[in-house]
């Protein structure tokens, strides 16, 4: 096995035709920063480029995949949301070209990778960790793994960058149930909306995931790239594309939405309270409703 030590936020290692690329800040639940958003869309494009490769998993370590993205760069990264005086608000540019170089790009490096993609989902997958789950090839998670659009509840509200092909696998009802409530779903509903592969008993997953990659890589090199490139075809005539640009522009016109004093406002609240805190009440509002 081989590994690849330039990753900081990853883990890249190869064995034979397959490279098991793992989400590895397992003390912030694998939280997707900046930072391994421009690594994964580089691993993306190493394995693209190796033509030893045919399949690539992409896995979180600890005990679950990833609790999305990382709620202490939300905003921040567009250069705003200190709360100093006179600050400027991040212009229409900004948010589109950072929204489209760190969502749009990133959803796609994987949707359109050339290899067969495979995710292994245990624990906690929401918010951007539940959209790079559900846009690979195959997903296998535990059944008792929880997923959940957490993020809709910041300022989102169905502007999902993954809407129409979510539509598509489950319909458009159950779609934006999903979307506007941001509730947690298990591993088994998932698989019983089409929105895994499968769901397995958490102590069978590593073993389920490896017998379906192995069984990937029986397939001939060209063989997968033919196949690939009919589904991206397909991607096309369904609006996958146009999904993920449509969500990459509802993304940043969400970021910019006007809140009312009887609205809660994340930003405001992780200024004022810290992002633990924040969070917690963000989603506890709806807890008390009974959603969960």
């Amino acid at each position: 096995m081989s590994t690849n030590p330039s990753y900081e936020t990853l883990l890249y290692e190869k064995e034979g035709k397959i490279v098991r690329l793992t989400l590895n800040r397992p003390e912030k639940m694998n939280a997707i920063s900046i930072q391994m958003r421009k690594e994964i869309m580089a691993a993306m494009n190493e394995i693209e480029n190796d033509d030893d490769v045919l399949v690539a998993v992409i896995k979180g370590a600890g005990k679950s995949f990833s609790g999305g993205h990382d709620l202490n760069q939300v905003y921040f990264r567009y250069g705003a949301g200190t709360g100093q005086p006179k600050e400027r608000r991040p212009s229409q540019r900004v948010r589109l070209h950072g929204d489209d170089q760190l969502l749009g790009r990133f959803l796609r490096s994987v949707l359109y990778c050339w290899k067969i993609t495979i995710c292994q989902v245990q624990g906690l997958c929401v918010g951007g960790a539940a959209h790079l789950s559900f846009i690979t090839d195959i997903t296998i998670a535990a059944d008792d793994a929880e997923f959940a659009f957490s993020q809709e509840r910041l300022a989102f509200a169905g502007s999902n960058p993954v809407l129409i092909p979510l539509m598509l696998a489950m319909g458009w009802k159950k779609a934006r149930e999903l979307v506007l409530t941001g509730r947690t779903f298990s591993g088994r509903e998932a698989a019983e909306m089409g929105f895994v592969t499968r769901a397995v008993p958490a102590d069978k997953l590593e073993e389920e995931v490896e017998r379906m990659a192995k069984a990937m890589c029986l397939l001939g090199r060209d063989a997968v790239a033919m196949g690939k490139a009919n589904t991206h075809l397909a991607f096309d005539r369904l609006g996958f594309h146009d999904s993920l640009k449509q969500g990459t522009v509802m993304h940043a016109l969400a970021t910019n939405v006007r809140w009312e004093d009887d609205e809660y406002n994340f930003v405001r609240e992780r200024r004022e309270r810290g992002t633990k805190e924040a969070f917690h009440e963000l989603h506890d509002r709806w807890r008390r409703l009974g959603i969960k």
